[in-house]
């Protein structure tokens, strides 16, 4: 009787304990944890896929590039031949990795929110241009709004497994491109502290946001000092073609001090090659010059390596961002950056399926733990993204928490050591103990360092399930999402806010 009061208090002890929040180092999963146990591609692959990158962009170079950029590209050695493209010297290419930042990291406006990208480290994150939002309630669509999109961040804010926010839809209600961009960073930035993934519709946007970006940050060398927003720079246009417009608001930006996604998005089978290996080459080829082009600008300016080839369905010409080609050309991705030794991002967790169903569940989850497993440092798309980039649903923003924990688990992965492998648990079980391990001192101390636990994932019986009411996952999901919302303030100073409104037109209302 003695033994199990003490027992028994223990466990209370411990209950108490398990509704508190976890230290960071105890946390079963957090953002930044290492993968990089998946390699889809051998040593060898890697190496054929490089010479090849190499050799596209010395023989097949790219074509329209603004004139400032050849300028600063011919100036690091670049050949800009008679028929416009720009050839690049294996040496210019090399040149240019010797000077590429490493290790950077992507400050969030709180310090606790900074993304260290280096070596194998994962981190998911929202992205996208989605023009709709869904409904599930109503099972529809509707043009996205100013408003929607700061909800989003407002959500993302509490979200654990969601670590950083690249804007994922459009702001349809503004019809000024100039309002628009200046009302996306405002809405993203007064909703969340993450960091926040930015672009802009023109050249001449850059210097205006600035000003608003510095209002944010409370000048212009407290920005500088902590870059909060990146550009998510779509600098070419495949197959093998600058964008010339995005190529000069890159520029605007580097010199702005702020990081850049460098972002090749061709779709295998139409703008890409439709081999798995070929797109990631020709993406890998694109965003080599990419690097050669920022660092002609700026040496060791922050950017990242955005190979983002997206899988197409050749019987209908759709994208299918869904599929296990998808998955497999992001995690071939991932180790083409890491052979760089280059911060990387790709697209993965984005689905195909117009609903949060479980199409969308087996779509979001494929890609993200392949992602994940194979050491991507930026997973972008990885929450909310439905219909191939066309719709973005909060429900699902918030569903796609619980699914990235659990990625997020495997990618964590199996620690062996003299005590997970438990024999002085087995003992104690086995000889003159209970005969099962639960309740044990052991079990308890490790069921939330270990494991992970849905929010809104259902894990009741049958019988529990029936004598609650049948509780609906798409109901747990809008009851969250507007108790979130209820609950949530702006992340900017009533007195910022105030400023920023006297000043601009915005279209949301915190």
């Amino acid at each position: 009787m003695e033994r199990k009061g003490r027992r028994g208090g223990g466990r209370a002890a411990r209950v108490a304990a398990r509704a508190a929040a976890l230290p960071d180092d105890l946390r079963p999963i957090r953002p930044g944890m290492a993968g990089g146990t998946l390699k889809v591609l051998t040593e060898a692959q890697v190496q054929q896929i490089h010479e090849a990158a190499l050799q596209a962009l010395e023989t097949i170079g790219l074509a329209d590039a603004p004139p400032s950029g050849i300028a600063a590209m011919v100036g690091v050695g670049a050949i800009h031949g008679a028929d416009g493209r720009l050839r690049f010297p294996r040496q210019v290419v090399e040149d240019a990795l010797g000077q590429a930042a490493r290790g950077i990291t992507l400050p969030g406006r709180d310090p606790a929110h900074d993304l260290h990208l280096t070596g194998t480290k994962v981190h998911y994150g929202t992205a996208g241009a989605a023009v709709h939002i869904v409904d599930p309630a109503s099972n529809s669509y509707r043009e996205s709004t100013a408003q929607d999109l700061y909800n989003a961040a407002r959500i993302t804010q509490v979200l654990d497994n969601v670590n950083f926010f690249q804007r994922p839809m459009v702001c349809r209600d503004v019809a000024d491109n100039l309002e628009m961009d200046l009302n996306s960073i405002y809405a993203s930035v007064a909703g969340t502290t993450k960091h926040v993934g930015m672009s802009f519709s023109d050249p001449s946007h850059v210097a205006p946001c600035m000003e608003l970006i510095h209002m944010l940050a409370g000048g212009e060398e407290a920005w500088r000092a902590r870059p909060f927003i990146s550009n998510s720079n779509c600098f070419v246009v495949p197959p093998m073609k600058f964008a010339t417009e995005s190529c000069e608001t890159m520029e605007h930006c580097i010199r702005a001090g702020m990081p850049v996604l460098l972002l090749s998005a061709g779709m295998a089978g139409a703008t890409a090659p439709s081999t798995i290996a070929g797109a990631v080459t020709q993406a890998t080829a694109e965003c080599l010059a990419g690097m050669v082009y920022v660092n002609a600008i700026q040496p060791g300016h922050p950017a990242i390596f955005g190979t983002w080839p997206f899988g197409l369905d050749l019987r209908t010409g759709a994208m299918c961002l869904g599929s296990g080609e998808q998955a497999l050309l992001s995690s071939a991705c991932a180790q083409m950056h890491q052979f760089y030794g280059l911060p990387g991002g790709a697209a993965g967790g984005a689905s195909d399926s117009k609903m949060p169903d479980m199409q969308a569940g087996w779509e979001q989850m494929c890609s993200n733990v392949m992602a994940g497993l194979s050491g991507l440092n930026m997973v972008y798309e990885a929450a909310g993204m439905h219909a191939s980039l066309l719709g973005f649903c909060l429900e699902s923003l918030i569903l796609s928490d619980d699914l990235i924990g659990q990625a997020m688990r495997c990618v964590r992965g199996i620690e062996v050591n003299e005590e997970t492998l438990a024999l002085d648990q087995m003992a104690e079980v086995c000889l003159g103990g209970t005969g099962h391990y639960l309740g044990t001192d052991k079990t308890l101390a490790l069921m939330q360092c270990d494991f992970v636990y849905p929010t809104l994932g259902n894990r009741m019986s049958p019988k529990e399930w029936e004598e609650n009411q049948k509780p609906d996952l798409m109901s747990a999901a809008i009851a969250r999402k507007e108790a979130i919302l209820d609950e949530a303030r702006a992340q900017v100073a009533p007195d910022l806010d105030r400023a920023v409104r006297d000043r601009y037109a915005m279209y949301f209302q915190c």
